[in-house]
């Protein structure tokens, strides 16, 4: 049996993950979602680094703190978040003084989590889609594999969940006559790489498809410009990260009853 007090004597605050995740089991379970899939996202992290590509190191860092602020590793989070501001403001100078502290803290966690789950290295995983036939679907589309798993599990007995790593997918599923059949609403990431949610939503007004497709935004995204911004579209609702079960299947719930 897993000892929580490993990772709650090294600074998670798992009672506040748990507010998300609702018991240790869920918790546990998306935590090696987070073990498998994070190596990848620092590689990807340090590449842009070394490329000054803050455009895409804001997105990536942007979607490490969401991840460490789930699970309750709020050091790491805060640290994302200034790496975030700074790689937006086009700080590559911080960036790079303080790099080596957000390696260092992102390779703690990694051990901790490691020693928790009581295991060595870490293979990298990708998200699979469920074999699940249904005759009803919802598309979810954000780059993080965290929430991606964590709907499905909400949804997975009720509803086939498709899945989309950024805007670009979303509209190859929506135009894929096998899949958009049974679409019944969309949760929308805003931001994220290659087509991000706004040009989603562009997409979807200059195709009068945000009445077929009732689409609600979940994002991260907390600014008052973006959140006016979102709104001007026939969106349905809004959902800010970070979120929980009742969040999620309120918001859903409101999107597939809308009548726009």
């Amino acid at each position: 049996m897993k000892d929580v007090n490993i990772l709650i004597e090294n600074g998670a605050n798992v009672k506040k993950a748990l507010e998300l995740f609702g018991d240790m089991e869920t918790y546990d379970s998306t935590l090696e979602v987070f073990l498998n899939e994070v190596p990848a996202k620092l590689q990807l992290i340090k590449n842009y680094k070394e490329i000054g590509d803050m455009a895409n190191y804001a997105i990536q860092v942007h979607s490490l703190k969401s991840d460490a602020r789930y699970f309750g590793f709020e050091t790491l989070g805060e640290i994302a978040y200034e790496h975030e501001m700074q790689s937006k403001a086009n700080n590559l100078y911080y960036v790079t003084e303080h790099f080596d502290e957000l390696m260092n803290e992102a390779s703690r966690v990694l051990n901790l989590v490691k020693k928790y789950f009581g295991i060595g290295n870490v293979q990298e995983t990708e998200y699979k889609k469920p074999e699940v036939t249904k005759d009803k679907a919802i598309l979810v589309v954000d780059d993080s594999n965290i929430i991606r798993n964590f709907i499905l599990k909400i949804f997975k007995d009720d509803f086939e969940v498709i899945v989309a790593n950024d805007g670009k997918e979303a509209i190859d599923i929506i135009n894929d006559e096998a899949q958009n059949s049974k679409i019944k609403a969309i949760l929308l990431d805003l931001n994220m790489p290659n087509v991000d949610g706004f040009e989603v939503l562009d997409y979807f007004k200059a195709h009068d498809l945000l009445k077929k497709y009732p689409t609600s935004i979940i994002t991260g995204v907390d600014d008052k410009e973006s959140i006016e911004r979102a709104y001007k579209y026939q969106i349905v609702d809004i959902l800010l990260k970070p979120f929980n079960e009742r969040d999620v299947k309120k918001i859903l719930e409101k999107t597939i009853n809308n009548n726009i």
